[in-house]
């Protein structure tokens, strides 16, 4: 049996590059906004 020369290959489709992309741009959000106070909750008060 002869092993891939990339074995990576195999795992970075069109879809999986899609969604590390869409994870990442999540994971950016999250902690862009972690540390800003949701002003709009505060407004009632």
């Amino acid at each position: 049996m002869r092993l891939p020369l990339n074995p990576l290959r195999g795992l970075v489709s069109r879809e999986n590059r899609w969604a590390i992309a869409l994870f990442l741009i999540i994971v950016l959000v999250i902690i862009l906004t972690a540390d800003s106070a949701p002003l709009w909750i505060y407004q009632g008060f």
